[in-house]
């Protein structure tokens, strides 16, 4: 069973919550009854010797915890003889036994229903009739790990939240991010540590996603590794905010094994939960253009009180757009270069690359990372990709750890047109990448080089045969007579200063009513000339020009009176993503437009004299 039908299997519960639930309440019985029974199926084998445990360990006065868990093969276990096929056998006191059943889990697995507040659905459920029921419904389903595996029931948690984010009016995707996005998030961060994915080598390694969401970027990441280099062992770490989000990721880490300590819950801008940690490697997609008011007095503080000693030096955005913030945060959390390094990969909106001007917060957060030589690359990805907005979004790679063919770059990879439609969509989501789309950025990022997608068209303009992707390394196709090649850039490397610039202020003289220039009669402006405010005026000079040759070349001839107040000068940084690969279509030429419309006005007036007999 794939897991869309088993979400639509479990969806069928909300069949008899209708009435006594609003739709929109639906996930506060549905999700914590799916993850019980998951445990429930995942404890099922081992039950009977958990037990036995219990019952000698306790009759010998010795505490049973670490015995239990060894026996349960598992980081969790349940000391109640019963489980969800049992409580059926008594339909009078199912309420009392399943209260019973839930607090013989471990204390980790306890505070997963907690979470979900799951004792007040209990009651609920009790008072209109329907506890048995739904206990029924999901004692029927079988959720053993030999039936789903991990992946599949990620799958059907993801599935399950954006189905209640959707009918709630939430936003889905502020809870997990689509799979083949993660996918190629992780090849990223892989690919260049050759240690790491070897099979045989036994190299134990640290993942942290600060927006934890259900877990599935962590999930990914371990099985990847998993798939690569079997002795290899990724620790996870996360933070989550959303109580129900936690909670799911929280089970999901029990089942694989996780230390759940290293998953904390709370707002990690403002109650960082790993802050004495760095991380070998680390993902993140924080919520696209969410304000951080609700935070700011921490977030100022920190800024204004550590400065570069703690995790928001460089600068802090404006309060509408907490997503760079995130950015810092992940920069302090990598591991010094002399101790390995770090990289890591976040989901970002168009925003970040380019908003705010020379001095700017964000301006200086991109020129903290790309000074420091922290940017690997950025890969845009298509539209319509997330579940909850159809925008542009790029992924960031940063690394302090850069091969040395890389330092001093970065690498901007437009995969734009790396996409196939869905047969059905989800949500906003309209479009996915292909495991091939996702195969071609990794290597594009692999080799670090510059690509092209070359066309070849005829004589008349009709493209012969499938777009071809060609390297630097490749040869160019071959156009036939009188046609061309249409070459679009797929992939460019440029000098980190390349995104640079020097912010001038242009002055011109403030004149009296004689035309003459006014001069500063006291202080600092004494005998120079005033400027006047309304003709201010400023430029941007890219970084590595010489400033008084540009201010000659562009400025002089058009101004000769101008000067530059060299005081409000001021070096920014911007990633004008889309403009290095825009690629000028020249208009068709009048003569070939006038002959078309010839052609269709003829046709017109043939229809017209036709219809007129």
């Amino acid at each position: 069973m794939n897991h869309q039908a088993l979400s639509s299997f479990i969806w069928s519960v909300a069949d008899l919550l209708r009435g006594d639930y609003k739709q929109s309440e639906y996930g506060r019985v549905i999700l914590p009854f799916t993850i019980l029974r998951r445990l429930d199926c995942v404890l099922a084998t081992t039950k009977p010797a958990v037990l036995a445990e219990f019952d000698a360990k306790t009759k010998a006065g010795l505490n049973p915890d670490p015995f239990l868990l060894r026996k349960a093969g598992q980081s969790f276990y349940n000391t109640s003889p019963l489980d969800l096929g049992t409580l059926l056998g008594d339909q009078d006191h199912i309420r009392q036994n399943l209260y019973a059943y839930v607090q013989a889990f471990s204390p980790a697995a306890r505070d997963i229903f907690e979470r979900f507040d799951f004792h007040t659905q209990v009651e609920r459920l009790a008072k209109a009739n329907l506890l048995y029921l739904v206990t029924e419904k999901f004692a029927n389903i079988d959720l053993h790990p030999q039936s789903v595996d991990n992946m599949q029931m990620g799958l059907v948690f993801e599935e399950l939240i954006r189905k209640f984010a959707e009918i709630s009016n939430e936003t889905a995707g502020e809870h997990f991010t689509p799979r083949e996005v993660i996918r190629l998030m992780v090849n990223l961060l892989f690919i260049e540590d050759d240690d790491v994915l070897t099979p045989g080598n036994a190299v134990v390694r640290t993942i942290y996603d600060p927006t934890a969401g259900t877990g599935g970027m962590l999930s990914v990441a371990g099985e990847y590794l998993r798939e690569h280099n079997p002795q290899a062992r990724l620790t996870m770490y996360g933070q989550e905010l959303n109580d129900e989000s936690y909670a799911i990721c929280k089970a999901d880490m029990l089942i694989k094994g996780q230390d759940v300590g290293n998953i904390v819950a709370g707002n990690t801008l403002s109650d960082d939960g790993h802050a004495t940690r760095k991380f070998d490697y680390m993902l993140s997609n924080p919520p696209f253009g969410v304000e951080w008011k609700k935070v700011e007095k921490a977030i100022r503080q920190e800024h204004e009180q550590k400065g570069f000693d703690g995790r928001f030096g460089p600068g802090l955005p404006r309060v509408s757009d907490g997503s760079m913030l995130f950015l810092l945060h992940l920069v302090s959390k990598m591991r010094p270069a002399q101790d390995g390094g770090s990289r890591f990969g976040i989901v970002l909106n168009g925003s970040p690359l380019f908003t705010g001007g020379a001095g700017s917060g964000e301006s200086e957060i991109r020129r903290y990372v790309l000074e420091n030589d922290l940017v690997e690359a950025i890969v845009g990805l298509p539209t319509d990709m997330f579940y909850n907005t159809g925008i542009a979004t790029y992924v960031w790679i940063l690394s302090n750890k850069k091969p040395a063919e890389r330092k001093g770059y970065v690498q901007l990879i437009d995969a734009s047109s790396f996409w196939q439609k869905m047969r059905k969509s989800l949500g906003s989501k309209r479009k996915e990448m292909s495991d091939a789309h996702i195969d071609m950025v990794t290597r594009l990022f692999g080799q670090f080089t510059e690509a092209e997608m070359i066309s070849v068209l005829d004589a008349s303009g009709q493209t012969i045969g499938e777009p071809q992707l060609v390297t630097t390394m490749d040869s160019l196709p071959t156009a036939p007579d009188g046609g061309r090649l249409k070459r679009v850039p797929i992939s460019r490397i440029f000098k980190n200063e390349a995104f640079g610039y020097t912010t001038i202020t242009v002055e011109r003289p403030l004149l009296d009513d004689n035309g003459q220039v006014m001069l500063g009669v006291k202080g600092k402006q004494k005998g120079k000339p005033q400027p006047n405010t309304a003709l201010r005026d400023t430029e941007n000079v890219p970084l590595g020009e010489d400033i008084d040759a540009y201010f000659q070349r562009e400025v002089l001839p058009h101004a000769p009176d101008a000067w530059i107040d060299t005081e409000k000068s001021k070096i920014g940084y911007e990633i004008p993503f889309n403009r290095h690969f825009y690629v000028f279509e020249p208009p068709r030429s009048l003569q070939v437009i006038d002959e078309e419309l010839k052609t269709v006005t003829t046709n017109i007036m043939k229809m017209l004299q036709e219809l007129a007999e």
